[in-house]
C-alpha cells in the first residue's frame, strides 16, 4: 500500500547506483511513491562520470508543475542540481508551491570523484535552498564547503564534539534539521579518529535540530560497495517523513536502512558498486486473489 508521495528534483544515473534511479528503487522499498523532475543526464558507471547533459530550466519546471498539479506532493527530495541557475529554479517551485517539507541533498562530489555542483552555485544554495530546506544530509567534506563559503572557520573532525559542532554551525545556515554523514571519519572503538584501516569499527552520523543531538552509530564496513550512498540515505528520509515519522525516527531507520544496504550489496562493477536496496522487501509468489491457481500450477501439489 502506498503510503506517501515523493518528488526527487535530482539527476540521472545511467547505471541505476545513484540519482534518480537509487532514490526511486528507495522510495519504492519503502512503499511510497516517486515521482521525478530530472535536472541533468549522467553517462555514469561504478568507474566515474563520464558526461553530463543539463536538462533546459523550462522543462525542469514543467516536469515540477506537472507532478505537483496533479497528483500532489507530500516530500521534495532533492540531489543533483549542478548549477546556480537550477538552484534558483527549484527554489522558485518550492516557493510557489508552498511545498511542506524538503530533504536536501547538496550533492557536491561523485563518490568516484567528479565535481557535480560548481564552486559557485554554493553561494545560490546558502542564499535560497537551505532557508526552505526540513532536513540537509551533507557528508563531512560537503559540510566543510558549506562552512567555509559561510565565512565559518574549517573544522577538522577528530571527535564526535567536532561533528556536532560542525552539525550545529550548518543548522546556523537555515535548515531546520542537519544530520551530518561521519562516513568520511571512522572512528576508533573509543570514538578517537582512526589513523588506519584496521583501527576503523565506528560511524557517527550527527542530526542535530531544535536544540538537540542524535548520534546514529554504525559499525563500519570496509565495502567499495558505496556508490549512491547519499542519495539512497537522503531519499529513505524522505520516504519516512511521507509516511508521518519525526524527523529523528526518520533519520534512525534511513541510515539502519543503509547500513543493511552495503552489507548485502551485489557487488556489480568494477568500481564503487551500488547498494542492494531491496534487501528488506518481500514478496508473494502469487498475484492478489491468485492463490488456488498458484497452488495449482505447482508440480509437487497432488490431485
Amino acid at each position: 500500500m502506498v503510503q506517501g508521495r515523493v518528488l526527487v528534483i535530482a539527476g540521472s544515473d545511467s547505471s541505476g547506483g545513484a540519482g534518480l534511479e537509487a532514490d526511486q528503487k528507495v522510495i519504492a522499498a519503502h512503499g511510497c511513491y516517486a515521482m521525478t523532475a530530472t535536472t541533468a543526464l549522467t553517462a555514469q558507471d561504478t568507474t566515474g562520470v563520464h558526461d553530463i547533459h543539463h536538462v533546459p530550466q523550462e522543462f525542469l519546471v514543467k516536469q515540477i508543475d506537472a507532478c505537483v498539479g496533479d497528483i500532489g506532493v507530500d516530500v521534495v527530495k532533492t540531489g543533483m542540481l549542478a548549477s546556480p541557475t537550477t538552484i534558483g529554479t527549484v527554489v522558485e517551485a518550492l516557493k510557489r508551491h508552498k511545498i511542506p517539507r524538503v530533504v536536501v541533498d547538496p550533492v557536491m562530489i561523485a563518490t568516484s570523484g567528479a565535481e557535480l555542483l560548481p564552486r559557485e552555485a554554493v553561494a545560490e544554495l546558502l542564499d535560497g535552498l537551505l532557508r526552505l530546506t526540513t532536513v540537509l544530509t551533507p557528508n563531512i567534506p560537503e559540510a566543510k564547503l558549506i562552512l567555509e563559503d559561510s565565512g565559518y572557520k574549517s573544522i577538522e573532525v577528530k571527535s564526535v564534539r567536532d561533528l556536532d559542532e560542525m552539525a550545529r554551525s550548518v543548522q546556523a545556515l537555515g535548515p531546520e534539521w542537519v544530520l551530518v554523514k561521519g562516513g568520511h571519519a571512522p572512528f576508533k572503538a573509543d570514538f578517537t579518529v582512526a589513523e588506519t584501516e584496521e583501527e576503523k569499527a565506528i560511524v557517527v552520523d550527527v542530526l542535530y535540530g531544535q536544540g538537540e543531538f542524535l548520534h546514529i552509530q554504525s559499525p563500519y564496513q570496509s565495502s567499495t560497495n558505496t556508490h549512491g550512498t547519499g542519495c539512497s540515505l537522503a531519499s529513505a528520509i524522505a520516504s519516512n517523513l511521507a509516511k508521518g515519522l519525526s524527523v529523528p525516527e526518520a533519520a534512525r531507520s534511513a541510515c539502519r536502512y543503509i547500513e543493511a544496504a552495503i552489507k548485502t550489496a551485489p557487488g556489480f562493477g568494477k568500481g564503487h558498486g551500488p547498494l542492494n536496496h531491496f534487501h528488506s522487501v518481500q514478496t508473494l509468489p502469487f498475484a492478489p486473489g491468485r492463490f488456488i491457481e498458484y497452488m495449482l500450477a505447482r508440480t509437487d501439489v497432488k490431485d
